[in-house]
């Protein structure tokens, strides 16, 4: 075989990248270990922190219990505000639901990289930053074999191929994808 058809090879079968969520084009939800801060104004005996238990819910004065994971602080301040007006008449009383620390934003890079584990993040972060949080490729990696291994509720686990060195090289910056939470990025 000819040096040139060998060094030719398909890296992994094609995939609709651009299907895949952008979590920084959507409102931010909240999840465990999130820390709120609830303002029920003219109400500080109602208003507090509140940090979002592994179980998704928080605890409020009057309310109990509030499923906060998994929504949005809007959404959640909306129910908070309808929960509340069976108690505070008063119309002013305006809620606000502000997301004091951002703790549940986890992913985890394995492999051959250098320091992997479990990172966490106060912001979005694509595959190119969560390898060099893992102290980058180790010799032995495979970069053009890495995956995103992402939980889907409709489709159960997902992989998702990434050819690292074509993310690198600029040939390929649709695989330089924002992680979700628990996202897992794998080095061969």
């Amino acid at each position: 075989m000819p040096a040139a058809l060998g060094a030719c090879k398909t890296v992994h079968p094609y995939y609709d990248y651009a299907s895949e969520p952008d979590p920084r084009t959507q409102e931010f939800a909240l999840g465990p270990a999130d820390v709120l801060k609830v303002n029920v104004w003219k109400n500080p005996d109602l208003s507090g922190d509140a940090t979002v238990r592994p179980d998704g819910t928080i605890s409020l004065p009057l309310l109990g219990e509030i499923r906060a994971a998994g929504r949005t602080p809007r959404e959640l301040q909306a129910d908070i505000a309808q929960k509340l007006a069976a108690f505070v008449k008063d119309e002013s009383a305006t809620v606000t639901v502000t997301v004091a620390a951002i703790n549940s934003y986890r992913f985890v890079v394995l492999g051959n990289v250098e320091h992997g584990g479990s990172f966490t993040a106060n912001h979005y972060t694509t595959v190119t930053e969560a390898v060099a949080l893992a102290g980058g490729p180790n010799r032995f990696a495979d970069v053009e074999q890495m995956v995103i291994i992402r939980q889907d509720p409709q489709k159960g686990v997902k992989r998702i191929p990434v050819d690292y060195a074509a993310i690198l090289n600029g040939s390929r910056p649709d695989e330089n994808l924002a992680l979700l939470p628990g996202d897992t990025v794998y080095v061969p």
